[in-house]
This record gives structure tokens, C-alpha cells and sequence, in this order.
């Protein structure tokens, strides 16, 4: 079989598609920094910058540019170190924001207060509104808001009703607290608190309907909103598209263990041991920013910034790449927990028949993106029911990620995505299928087509 590409219809073959550049672990350098116009007073603090000045930024050897085309921001074609930098910030605070509002999720056992119902069914919480208003404020703040077009899962209709002004009281508090923090990540926190109806404002802002022109950002603010009102795995992700493609990707995953031995075990689990274990220790470590910007031909995880500690960039960032692991029977195959828009009947038939022999790693949200990109698996194959359409803030930082890390990601007849139909991935074909290498992907799409026939999806 043979894949398309997206913009031209040219064929190409899919053994030359996302051949995995297999790169070790990578510390950023210590002596990294932007030089940035410093906040008042506050020079000496590395990263506390006022809406992201970037533009006056001065790099002051070739040394320096060399670290940052080796961090993925200078891009021949076009620039965005400015967009990625602000979109990595803004995911660490919304990181930090959900981690708060989880927690207290866990102690409090889900008040009314902090846990609603959309109409269909999902839970939305406090975090969801939340994150949309942080990240919003933020992009507007640092990348101007003339132009800003932000394409986002909620809007501000059940925050607007009269019965639920304790809930929007919940969200302004939880805003502004986060937004009094932003300092701590090195950008200028708002001269005074946001009233309701500017939180309200900013929220509303994220009202882009997406399309195959121009430039819009795509936010999911809880991606597995089901894994993080019970304590688990779930994702905040941001990226752009600009003319119907990923231009760049960030995905934060405020559970998700730096060690990848306790991803299996259960989250109840790792909190106990986590607090039996000295605070000195990195045992437990948890919480992760994974980034990449289409053409780099690399990804970055940085760990999550965490107490009172302060982001200074590129906060430790490592490289990240997809698994070497090319046989089925030896590979990890991701899919979702949730079986109302999947079947994971058909996903153990195609597994078997492909030769994947492991159990399969069921976790929410687009951790399974993060699990392909970090080597923690190889395999993700989600083929929804009929009448399910995807929407594109599920997949675009993740399907970014994986790609520049060396991996495959496809629709099940190999084509790549389509974002440039608006808030749904239009012409989907079956399923999605993301795999670690070339080799791998190829094998499971030629079982896909042998399968399909006799499935009933």
C-alpha cells in the first residue's frame, strides 16, 4: 500500500514515511536561555519575561543558534519559537491548574460544585472552563489578541446560565489563582484579578471554527475528562494548524510516571507509595511536556515544574523517540478505555492476527500519543463505532509528537489525517493507527485490510 500526502495527493511509498530517527535521551544545555527583556527588578531570574519579547531576542554566538535549531525552534521555512515557547508555558500552567483542581477532586469525592454534566453525558469539570480561560489569556497576552483564532471543546453557554453561578464562581477563583502563579513561569501575571464576565470574555474567545486556510490554535483542556475526575491518566493539548496542518504540538500529561515500569500500576497505588517514599526521591516522579514543531525531525519531553520552583527554559528537555521494536510479538499496543465510541473487540481480533501477543495498555486521553513518542509502546489503533466522528483536538498535538519523534500516523487505509475540515477529522477512513516505525505500521494496516471485511463496524 502506498500513502497520500496531505497537501499535494502525491503517492509515495509507506516504507519511506516516518522512518524512526533513533536518537538517545538528550539534556538540553544548562547554559540555554533566550535573552529576554526582563521583568523590573527581577533580572537576575532567568525566564520572568513580559509577554514573551521575543521578538527583540539576541543569541549571542552561532553556539547559541545551534542550540536552537537542536530544540527544534528554528525552523528555514518559517519560525515558531515564539508560539511553541508561550504554548509550552501556558500547557505547564494549565498542568499545574488541573493537578490542584484533581486533587482536590480526590479529597473532597467530586462535589457538585466541581464536577458538571454536558449534554452528552461527559463530566466537565471546573478544570475543563478552567484551562480554556488560562490558556486563552495567555496566548491572547503574549501573542496578541488581534489575531488570535482558538479553536477549543467548550463554550460558555452552561457558564453562562443562571444556574450555574457557583460553578462559574469556582472557575474565576481557580482562574485567577492560576493566573497569580504565572510569574513562576516566567510570564506577567494580570495587573488585578479577572472579573466574572472577563473570564467569561476570555473563554469565549476560543470560538474558531477551524478550516483549510489560515492560522487557528486547537485546545483540548481535559482530554479524558472520565480518567481525571477518578484520580488517573489524562492530557491538556495545544496545537496549531496553519492551512490544514500541525505546525506544532504540546502535550501535557500531568500523571503520566517519568518511569514507564509504573504506568501499568494502578493510580491509587502510586499515590500511597508516592507518599511513602522521602521527597528527595525521583522514584515517584510524575508529570510530563511533551513538544514537537512539524519538520524538526525531533520531539522534547521536559518534567513538570513543580512546587515553588521556577521554569526556566528549556526546563531539562530531553529528546524523545519512538521504540526500535519492530516485531508484533514483542511490541505494546495502545487503545481506549472507553467502549461507547470504540471497539475493542475488533482492535484484540486485529492484535492477534498481526501477531501482538501483550496485553494491551488501556489508558485515557492522548497519554497513548505520549506512550508511542516517550519508546513506552509501539501500537495505537482506535476504530470508532458507526456514527462517531473525531474531533481534531483529540489527535493534533499527539499526532505531531509521535511523527517528529520517527513514528506513523495514519487513517486505517494510510492516509494522513486531515485537519483542515474543521472541528472534525472529515474522510476518515475506518480508524486511526499510530505505530512506532514504518515496518510496524505496514504490517498492521495489511492485517486491517484482511480483517475489515468481516468486522461489523
Amino acid at each position: 500500500m502506498s500513502l497520500y500526502c496531505s497537501s499535494s495527493g502525491t503517492v509515495i511509498p509507506r516504507s519511506l514515511v516516518g522512518k524512526a530517527r533513533r536518537n538517545s535521551g538528550f539534556e538540553a544545555p544548562s547554559s540555554f536561555s533566550f535573552h529576554y527583556k526582563l521583568l523590573h527588578n527581577l533580572s537576575r531570574h532567568i525566564g520572568f519575561v513580559p509577554k514573551f519579547d521575543l521578538t527583540s531576542c539576541s543569541c549571542s554566538s552561532s553556539l547559541m543558534e545551534d542550540d536552537h535549531k537542536n530544540l527544534g525552534f528554528v525552523s528555514e521555512a518559517e519560525d515558531y519559537s515564539k508560539e511553541l515557547d508561550v504554548a509550552v508555558r501556558a500547557v505547564q500552567m494549565a498542568c499545574s491548574l488541573c493537578q490542584k483542581v484533581q486533587e482536590n477532586l480526590i479529597v473532597q469525592s467530586k462535589s457538585d460544585t466541581q464536577v458538571h454534566s454536558k449534554d452528552d453525558n461527559s463530566p466537565v469539570t471546573v478544570a475543563d472552563w478552567s484551562v480554556q480561560g488560562v490558556v486563552s489569556w495567555i496566548l491572547s497576552e503574549c501573542l496578541g489578541s488581534k489575531n488570535m483564532s482558538i479553536l477549543a471543546e467548550e463554550d460558555v453557554e452552561t457558564l453562562s446560565k443562571t444556574s450555574s453561578s457557583g460553578l462559574l464562581e469556582a472557575v474565576v477563583k481557580t482562574v485567577n489563582e492560576c493566573l497569580a502563579k504565572a510569574p513562576q513561569f516566567g510570564v506577567e501575571a494580570p495587573k488585578s484579578a479577572l472579573s466574572a464576565s472577563e473570564v467569561l470574555e476570555i473563554i469565549s474567545r476560543c470560538n474558531s471554527v477551524g478550516g483549510p486556510a489560515g492560522r487557528f490554535w486547537v485546545l483540548d483542556p481535559v482530554d479524558g475528562t472520565l480518567g481525571f475526575v477518578r484520580g488517573d491518566q489524562y492530557a491538556i493539548a495545544l496545537a496549531l494548524i496553519e492551512d490544514g496542518e500541525v505546525m506544532l504540538g504540546v502535550l501535557g500529561c500531568p500523571n503520566y510516571p517519568l518511569r514507564k515500569e509504573w504506568l501499568t500500576y494502578h493510580h491509587r497505588y502510586h499515590r500511597i507509595i508516592s507518599k511513602l517514599t522521602p521527597p528527595t526521591s525521583e522514584t515517584w516522579d510524575k508529570g510530563c511536556v511533551l513538544y514537537a514543531r512539524k519538520g524538526s525531525s525531533r520531539a522534547w519531553m521536559q518534567p513538570l515544574v513543580q512546587c515553588n520552583k521556577k521554569f526556566v527554559w528549556p526546563n531539562h528537555a530531553r529528546q524523545v523517540s519512538v521504540s526500535s521494536i519492530d516485531d508484533p510479538a514483542l511490541a505494546t499496543f495502545c487503545e481506549p478505555v472507553e467502549k461507547a465510541n470504540s471497539s475493542h473487540s475488533f482492535t484484540e481480533g486485529l492484535a492477534h492476527s498481526v501477531g501482538l501477543r501483550k496485553q494491551p495498555l488501556r489508558v485515557y486521553s492522548m497519554v497513548k500519543y505520549a506512550a508511542i513518542a516517550r519508546g513506552d509502546a509501539e501500537v495505537f489503533m482506535k476504530f470508532p463505532r458507526s456514527g462517531y466522528k473525531e474531533k481534531i483536538w483529540d489527535h493534533a498535538a499527539g499526532v505531531v509528537i509521535i511523527q517528529e519523534a520517527g513514528g506513523v500516523v495514519t487513517d486505517a487505509r494510510g492516509r494522513p489525517l486531515d485537519f483542515s475540515k474543521g472541528a472534525y477529522l472529515e474522510g476518515l477512513d475506518r480508524g486511526i493507527v499510530a505505530c512506532a516505525g514504518a515496518s510496524l505500521h505496514e504490517k498492521i494496516i495489511d492485517a486491517l485490510d484482511a480483517s475489515w471485511a468481516s468486522s461489523c463496524l
